[in-house]
This record gives C-alpha cells, structure tokens and sequence, in this order.
C-alpha cells in the first residue's frame, strides 16, 4: 500500500528493554545507518552497572538515545518522541520523560501479569487508560518474530532474542533509514555461526515489511541530511576519538605509544581500542591492578615512549602516588580519567565531572598537573593530541577529565587533514649540556622550564631518577630548604607558564551587550549551547564560553570574567569549577548543579539561564 511521507527537521528516538534485550546493539545500529544518511546526531546510552540485573526488573532497565535532525544539534535530546518499551518495566522506567502527543511501540507479549506486578503495575497500562496523552501502538514483538522465523534452523530462544532486529527493522522503516549497512553487519558479526546470521537478518527484514504492509503505521517520516561543513565524516564516541587521538599524538611525535591499563567503565573501551592498533607501533599491557598499569606508563615514560594510562575517579586514587613521582621526575606522561559518579563505587555506568579537585590536589605535597577536559565525543581526539602537546613539550604529567557521558555518546566527527595537525616532534636528549661534559638532567630550558628527555643507555647521559627531591640542575638527592623551595616553585611555575601557549579563552557574545555569561568546563558544552539557543530565539541577551583548559587557566578568564556582571555556571557536581574561580577571581559566579547521574536537558538551563537574565536587569 502507498503510504503517506511526513516531513520532520529532528527527531528524539528511546530504545529500551531489559539489559539482554540488545537495546545498546539496536540503537547503535539506527545510530551508524543514520550517520551514513548524513544527518546530524547526538547519542545518550543509559545501562545498568551489573552484567545482567534481573530481568524485568526497573534496575535491568537498559535505554539508548538517539537525536537526529536536518540541522546542527548539540544534545541527544530533553525528550523522547518516540519510545520503544520491550517490556513493562522499561515503559515504567521511561514514560515519565514522555511529552504529551508522544509515540508509544509497546510489545505486548512481554505485558504479562506477572512482568507488570514486577514493577508494580496493577492493572495492564496498554489498556486501562493511563497512557491517553500518547499515541500507543501495541505491536507483539516477540511472538511476530518467532513466527517470521519458523522455517530457520534457530532455538525458540535465539528467535526471540531477534526481536531487537524486528523493532530495528520497524523504526528503520518508520524513518526511511538505510539497511544495507546494518546488514552487512549481522552477516560479519555472525559469520561463524549462519544460521544465527540468516535469523537476525530475516528479522530485520520481517520488521521493515511489516512497517510497510501493517495499517497500525499509516505514516512513514523523512529527516533530510543536514548541511554540513564539507569533508569526510563518520560517527565516533568520545572513547574511540580518544584512542585514535592519541594513535595521532604518537606519530606526530614520533615516539612510540604506550599504554599501561586496568579495566574499568567506563573508559576500558580505550584499551580495547587500541590494543588492535599494533601496526602503529602500539603497546598496550592490562595490568594487575591501578598501580601497576600507572607504573608500567611513567616507566614507559622514562624509557622514551608517549605513556598513557586510562581509568576512572576509584582508579585516580590508586594512581595518585605514582603521579606525584612523575611530577617529581618531570616526565611527560598522559592520565585519561572517565569520570563517572561517586565516591567510592558509586554509579559505574552514569556520568558526573566531579573529579576536578581531585585532578588538581588530589596528591601528596605540591604537585601541580596540568587538567585538560574535552567538550563532546569528537574533541575527543583533539583534547589527546593537545594533551600530548603539553606532556612532551614541559615534560610534565597531564590529566584529561573526559566522562561517561562523552566516552558512550556519539557524534559525527570530521575526520581532520593529516597536514592540518600539529608537528610535535620530539627530540630526546643526545649530548651532555653541562660543562666539563657533565649531564644536567634537571638544566630548564629557559622557555619552558622543561628539563632534558634522556633515554636510559643513551652513552653520557647516565643521571639519577626517583621521588626524593632532586638538586637543581644536577638532579643529585637533596635536603636543602632552599633547594627544595626552588624545586617546588621551579614546578609550579613550569605548569603556569602553559597558559602562554594555550589560546585565549573564546566568548560567544553576538551582540557583545550581554550582562551575563555562562561558563562551563567538559562535557556540559553541548547543554550549556542548547539552552543558550533557546534563551537567545525568545530574545535573551546571554553570552557563553567554555573552558577545556583548567590548569593553567587562559590568561583572559579573568577579564573575561570581570566584564559580566552575573555569571552563571552550570557543573554536574556541587560547585568544584565554581569555588575555584571564587577563590582565584574573587568574582561571586553563580553555581548551579546537579549530581544525578546524567546530562543536564537543555530547556532546565534555559529556565535557570532566563531567571538569572531577569534578575540581572
């Protein structure tokens, strides 16, 4: 039958089941058919911490996120336009951020009474009533799918276990997405086992037709590509940019790259990643524990390789002793810290960003780092890059505060021009420069305060390496007070002398009238520049920066700060970015937070943003 084609500029997709329904697997596939179309999009991944809750449970709930549009977004979305709910407890878990007039794909096979008493359900929501002020479709799910597989070699069980392929097929449909990508990647990923592949195949396909054919879904939707910036795209996770970004720093430098890892979410998919990259000179070991893969980094380090080590906010506590050795060492090494939420175990799978004073101080005596945070998935591999920068050009360790949210989500990522990226070759140590022949090893350079790289074995270069205070310049163990006053300052004043090589901080003021400003550090940029759309179209006066440098700050951040009279800024923790600028700036910045585990929604800024505007006049 023809079917009618509606228009739309964006659309907000929720997939979510129990944690083995496949939720994660389907909505990346909508995400990679619906990157390859060329629309513009923004992922949220939402998934228990355990392997597999119990199912039917609210803590199994496991969702996907997709926004998808026409044109330039900067969020996964508030709202959900359409939920797919596999069974009664993912709708209980989900219709709550339902808008009024949205879509509803329920499959009913899983709305037995026993699944709605689970999540205390008394009476079957498809039917009494209660989901009125959205538009319910009741597909059986399971039971089509059984039925359109009854000539394969399949179990009853794999053949439900296809059902996530149906509902793909479904919303493929609904959407006009692309198939051939998703099914040249059932056919590679169930290579070994055909009979597997051919089922999940006809399910999708079994999916897409009934879209078509069934009266239940009378109207199809069409979200045109967006206008994008010319060039070569692909659709990448904050994880995957990091790990191809520091792939990128290693040959830039020319120095081979070194990972020493403990997994742990959400960044092990950085170890992951890389271990497959040995064609580019890359080592990865999976260390015991945290110690050790942070010892394994810093030795890497003083060997001469780029050593990077990769954890969470529990690991960054284990690490923190070995840190303070590689600034007593003044060896360049890069620590990628995936904040998640706290303390202790806390939220392993949601997001937070409230490891920044740890980053800071969070080691023994005066140690200070530089901490870089990127802004979205694809400044992902930026932020490596830069952080590669600093860590060999001042010899120092250097902290990135990426976080879940920005590791799981995706966007699309302009793959850079190799020319375009910076030179960052790196010259070890290769003479003595000291006189007599004598090798300094803590001699600064005069620009950068950075003492000589000098690979161990390396004839006439022999010096002394380890965590007791050196002397300067002879790098000899050393009691002195004055000494160690050098020392300490010598340090302090190395990582502030970045500031002069970093760029200045960036304020987005179109009418440059603006009485207040909203700064925000890491993942809260694309929030932050949602909420600041909609405060400006209903004609608000706001301006916005963003901060990925956090130590040393851009040397304007304080002119930049005195030139509003309100500023406004937004942190998913309790005010760490906001106490540091009151002590440093002595500027009164309004903090505004929340610790819940997930992003900030744009139109909750935008509220905040507009009362603040309204106080300011």
């Amino acid at each position: 039958m023809t079917k009618e084609v509606q228009r739309l500029d964006r659309v907000i997709i929720r997939f979510a089941g129990d944690s083995g329904d496949g939720m994660q697997l389907t909505g990346d596939r909508f995400t990679q058919e619906t990157a390859s179309f060329g629309n513009d999009l923004s992922t949220l991944p939402n998934f228990p911490a355990e392997i597999r809750a119990p199912a039917g449970t609210l803590p199994g709930v496991s969702s996907f996120q997709l926004h998808f549009a026409d044109h330039d977004i900067m969020t996964p979305g508030d709202a959900p336009d359409v939920l797919v709910a596999m069974n009664p407890a993912a709708l209980r878990a989900n219709v709550g951020d339902l808008p009024p007039g949205a879509t509803v794909i329920a499959n009913t096979d899983e709305f037995t009474r026993r699944n709605l008493a689970k999540v205390g359900y008394a009476s079957n929501p498809l039917e009494d009533g209660s989901l009125a002020a959205y538009k319910v479709s009741a597909v059986p799910l399971t039971s089509m799918t059984v039925r359109a597989l009854a000539g394969f070699d399949v179990s009853k069980k794999d053949a439900e276990r296809a059902k996530n392929m149906f509902a793909l097929g479904l919303l493929s449909w609904m959407y006009n997405r692309p198939t051939e990508g998703t099914l040249g990647f059932l056919k590679a990923k169930f290579a070994g086992r055909p009979e597997i592949m051919a089922a999940n195949r006809a399910a999708f396909q079994a999916g897409w037709n009934f879209g078509e054919t069934t009266e239940d879904f009378a109207v199809s939707y069409e979200v045109r590509p967006a206008a994008l910036p010319p060039g070569t795209y692909r659709n990448i996770t904050g994880n995957l940019a990091v790990a191809y970004g520091l792939i990128a720093a290693a040959e830039l430098t020319g120095l081979p790259l070194f990972l020493g890892s403990y997994p742990i979410t959400p960044a092990s998919d950085i170890l992951h990643e890389l271990s497959r990259h040995k064609r580019f000179g890359v080592r990865t070991f999976q260390a015991e524990d945290e110690i050790a893969g942070v010892g394994a980094a810093l030795g890497a380090a003083f060997g001469g390789a780029l050593g990077v080590t990769t954890t969470s906010g529990p690991g960054m506590v284990l690490k923190a002793e070995t840190i303070g050795l590689a600034v007593m060492t003044e060896l360049p090494l890069i620590v990628i810290d995936v904040q998640r939420g706290g303390p202790s175990t806390g939220l392993p799978t949601k997001t937070e960003q409230a490891d920044l004073l740890m980053a800071l101080y969070g080691r023994n005596g005066e140690s200070p780092v530089p901490v870089l945070a990127p802004r979205s998935p694809a400044d992902c591999f930026d932020i490596a890059i830069e952080a590669a920068r600093i860590a060999t050009t001042y010899r120092t360790p250097v902290i990135v505060l990426s976080d879940g949210y920005l590791a799981n989500g995706s966007e699309p990522w302009r793959i850079p021009d190799v020319s375009a990226l910076p030179d960052l070759a790196v010259r070890h140590a290769a003479e003595p420069n000291g006189p007599d022949g004598a090798f300094l090893p803590y001699l600064r350079d005069p620009e950068t305060l950075a003492r000589p790289w000098a690979v161990p074995g390396t004839a006439g270069l022999e010096h002394r390496i380890g965590g007791i205070e050196k002397s300067d310049g002879t790098g000899d163990i050393s009691y002195s007070p004055a000494n160690h006053d050098l020392m300490v300052r010598s340090r302090q004043a190395k990582v502030d002398g970045i500031a002069r090589g970093i760029p200045p901080l960036e304020v987005d003021d179109p009418g440059g009238d603006a009485e207040v400003l909203v700064l925000g550090w890491g993942g809260t940029y694309g929030s932050i520049g949602a909420a600041v759309r909609r405060v400006r179209r209903a004609g608000g006066r706001v301006a916005q920066a963003h901060l990925r440098h956090l130590a040393p700050f851009p040397e304007n951040l304080g002119e930049v700060l005195r030139r509003y009279d309100r500023v406004l800024v937004p942190e998913i923790n309790l005010g760490q970015l906001a106490l540091l600028l009151r002590g440093r700036f002595l500027v009164d910045v309004i903090s505004y937070t929340k610790v819940r585990g997930l992003p900030f929604k744009a139109e909750e800024l935008a509220a905040v943003l507009q009362e603040v505007i309204d106080r300011a006049e």
